[in-house]
């Protein structure tokens, strides 16, 4: 029988919904103690009860806004303090911003590049060392197709994306046969509250469009860490779109993105 000690430690970053939800659940339903962290506290609360009292493992709440450049240093501690090993780290948080660069909030974008790239690049330092010498672990960081080209009118966002592909692409040959695997998942639009969040609901990108559903995104994510896989494509579409880079001229490939991202009623 498995015993408390004897759990592995996931740690998830935007636990409270979306991708993020699903894998904290994902994870709870193997076996796995978690470390659920996000802005909402409340939200994250609720969802520690129901994965302790359904599948009976540890549920950490830290209420973090992973935007604040000394957030992944007091989180760290935080573990430390309660004697938690991080065995698996998903670097799920991240969020976009939808208009022309000249147009958009500075303050906003640097908030972003922290989150979706700082944050992401400070906690994998933190784990990766102990990983290493244990010869064991684990680490998903969420990406996008966006990470394949360049990006106008979301030109913060797809930046930041193409760090996460790159750097986990280097760090997952950088642990080869060390018993530790980065593997980066690349989802195409998907159906959260990100593109409310982005104020991108009337690109033509997803307005009308059927997206895959979240559960669908950590699911593939998940068996592809497990399977210590480098880059993980959900969708027989967006593998295609992503692979259509190599094919044409970068710039043809930049027009074509600032087509499908523009207004549809522009």
């Amino acid at each position: 029988m498995t015993t408390q000690t004897q759990k592995k430690t996931a740690l998830i970053t935007g636990a409270s919904s979306g991708i993020g939800l699903d894998f904290a659940r994902l994870f709870a339903e193997s076996g796995h103690d978690v470390v659920l962290v996000a802005r909402t506290e409340p939200k994250l609360r609720e969802l520690a009860q129901e994965l302790s009292s359904k599948h009976g493992v540890r549920a950490l709440v830290v209420a973090e806004d992973l935007a604040d450049p000394a957030a992944p240093g007091r989180l760290m501690e935080r573990l430390k303090a309660e004697g938690a090993q991080v065995d698996v780290l998903v670097n799920n948080a991240g969020y976009g911003g939808y208009g022309a660069f000249a147009e958009t909030d500075l303050d906003a974008e640097l908030k972003m590049i922290q989150v979706n790239i700082s944050a992401l690049t400070a906690l994998t330092k933190a784990v990766l060392p102990g990983m290493l010498a244990r010869k064991s672990g684990r680490i998903l960081n969420v990406a996008s197709t966006a990470a394949f080209q360049p990006g106008p009118l979301m030109a913060v966002y797809y930046a930041t994306k193409a760090y996460v592909l790159s750097f986990s692409e280097a760090l997952s040959n950088e642990t080869l046969d060390t018993g530790v695997t980065v593997t980066c998942l690349c989802p195409g639009p998907t159906k959260t509250g990100f593109q409310q969040q982005a104020k991108m609901e009337e690109s033509k990108l997803v307005k009308g469009k059927e997206m895959m559903d979240s559960l669908t995104v950590a699911r593939a994510g998940y068996e592809a860490l497990h399977r210590g896989q480098a880059v993980v494509i959900p969708g027989f579409m967006n593998k295609m779109m992503a692979q259509s880079v190599r094919f044409l001229p970068r710039s043809a490939i930049t027009h074509i993105v600032r087509k499908v991202q523009e207004r549809a009623h522009a």
